[in-house]
C-alpha cells in the first residue's frame, strides 16, 4: 500500500502514535509518505520507503494568521496526485480531517486515495466542541471514508456529541514499541537522577491545565515527607510555573528535578518506581502506557480511557483531584517490596499482551484493507485482543 500520513509535528500522543505507525508500516513493507509543517519529531534518521513532504508556508501581509488547512489541503493533493496513494490516514480531526477531504475534491473526478481519520481525544472532547469548530469537525469526520478512536471512552464522546454512528468508529488503541521501551533498559541514568538511592517518582506530559500537574507534586509531596523520594518531571508546557511554585510551597523544591522535553523518554521512564498521572481527562493514556511496558506501576486519575490502560493488578486508579489518596497510593506500592514486583510485572505484562506493536499495526493494515476495498468501516471494535 501507498499511505499518506498527516499528524501534528510536536511533541504530544497523536505525533507520537501516528509517526510510529508509520515507520512500523513502512517497515512490514510499504511506502509511506509524511504531510506536515515540519518534520515530526520521532521521525529521525533515514528509513527505508519514508518520504517526509513538508508544506509550504509564505508569509504574505494580507494573512494576519497563514491558512495552514488550505496549505496542508493543497500538499495532500500534490502528494496523492504524484505518488498514487492508496489511502491518507490523518490523526486529529481538526484541521487534517477537513485538508484531507479538499485535497480529493480537487482531484477533479480523478480516482482519488480513501480518507480514514483517527480520533485522538481533545479534537473530540475539547477543540472538536467549541461553537466555532463543531459544525466542520462533525462534517469533517463524517466525509472519511472511515473513522477510529484509540479508546471505547473516546467512540462514547464521538456518538454522543457529534451524533455519529458507534459502528462507523473502529476502536483501535494506541500502541507501544516493547523492545523499545522495557525495564532495565540501558543506558540507565538511576544514578544522576537519585544520587542518595532515593524512590524515583516521575511524570511525563505537555504540562497543560489537563494535566493537573500541581496534583501531581502535592502527591508527590505526601511520599517524600514520609521516604527517601525524587520527582522527576519530564516535559514542559504553560503550567510548569504553577508546579514549580507549588513545590517550593510545599518544601519539596530541591527534591524536584524538571527535566524539560526529551524525546527518548524511555530511557528516563526504565529508571522510575513509580508513574504519577492525575489528569482531568486522558482519552487513552499513552504517557501511562509507556511507564507500564518499562515495568513501572502507574498511579492516575480514574478517567476517561485510563481505565482501558490500567488495570487495578498494575497500579491504582483513584478520583480526579484526590491528591493526597494518590500520595498514599504511591506510599503503599514503594514501601511493599513484594507488592510493588507483582505490580511492575502485571504492567509489563499487559503492555505486551494487549498493547504492543504485533498486536495493533496488524488491525491498522486489516482496516486499511476494508476500506480501500470499499467494505463496511467495521462494527467498531478491534479484535477482542487488541481492545483495551
Amino acid at each position: 500500500m501507498k499511505i499518506g500520513i498527516t499528524c501534528y509535528p510536536t511533541y504530544g500522543g497523536s505525533g507520537a502514535v501516528a509517526t510510529e505507525l508509520g515507520l512500523e508500516l513502512a517497515q512490514r513493507g510499504h511506502e509511506v509518505h509524511f504531510v506536515s509543517y515540519d518534520q515530526p519529531f520521532r521521525l529521525v534518521g533515514f528509513r527505508e520507503r519514508v518520504y517526509f513532504h513538508e508544506v509550504e508556508m509564505d508569509q504574505y501581509p494580507l494573512f494576519e494568521h497563514p491558512p495552514y488547512s488550505l496549505a496542508l489541503a493543497v500538499a495532500l493533493h500534490e502528494v496523492a496526485r504524484t505518488h498514487d496513494l492508496d489511502i491518507v490516514h490523518v490523526h486529529y480531526a481538526i484541521p487534517h480531517a477537513a485538508s484531507a477531504w479538499i485535497a480529493r475534491e480537487m482531484l477533479e473526478g480523478a480516482k482519488g486515495p480513501r480518507i480514514v481519520t483517527t480520533l485522538h481525544g481533545t479534537d473530540i472532547t475539547l477543540v472538536g466542541q467549541h461553537p466555532s469548530f463543531k459544525s466542520i469537525t462533525r462534517f469533517s469526520i463524517l466525509r472519511s471514508d472511515g473513522l477510529s478512536a484509540v479508546s471505547s471512552y473516546l467512540r462514547r464522546e464521538t456518538e454522543e456529541n457529534f451524533d455519529v454512528d458507534r459502528r462507523r468508529i473502529e476502536v483501535i488503541p494506541n500502541f507501544i514499541d516493547t523492545a523499545r521501551y522495557r525495564p532495565g533498559l540501558e543506558p540507565c541514568h538511576r544514578a544522576l537522577l537519585a544520587p542518595g538511592g532515593e524512590k524515583i517518582l516521575m511524570h511525563v506530559s505537555n504540562f497543560r491545565a489537563v494535566k493537573r500537574v500541581e496534583d501531581v507534586v502535592r502527591a508527590f509531596a505526601r511520599v517524600a515527607h514520609r521516604i527517601p523520594a525524587r520527582l522527576v518531571m519530564v516535559g514542559d508546557g504553560p503550567e510548569r510555573p504553577r508546579a514549580v511554585q507549588r513545590a517550593e510551597e510545599l518544601g519539596v523544591a530541591d527534591q524536584v528535578l524538571f527535566l524539560g522535553k526529551h524525546a527518548a523518554v524511555e530511557e528516563l521512564l526504565s529508571c522510575a518506581d513509580l508513574f504519577l498521572l492525575p489528569s482531568e481527562s486522558e482519552s487513552f493514556g499513552l504517557a501511562a502506557l509507556e511507564a507500564m511496558a518499562c515495568g513501572v506501576p502507574v498511579v492516575a486519575s480514574n478517567t476517561g480511557g485510563i481505565p482501558e490502560v490500567v488495570t487495578p493488578e498494575a497500579g491504582a486508579l483513584l478520583p480526579v483531584g484526590d491528591a493526597e489518596g494518590m500520595g498514599d497510593a504511591a506510599l503503599e506500592f514503594l514501601t511493599d517490596e513484594a507488592r510493588w514486583k507483582r505490580a511492575s510485572e502485571a504492567a509489563r505484562s499487559v503492555a505486551v499482551d494487549r498493547f504492543s506493536v504485533e498486536r495493533i499495526v496488524p488491525v491498522y493494515e486489516d482496516w486499511y484493507e476494508r476500506i480501500i476495498a470499499g467494505g463496511d468501516t467495521g462494527p467498531g471494535d478491534a479484535p477482542p485482543e487488541a481492545s483495551a
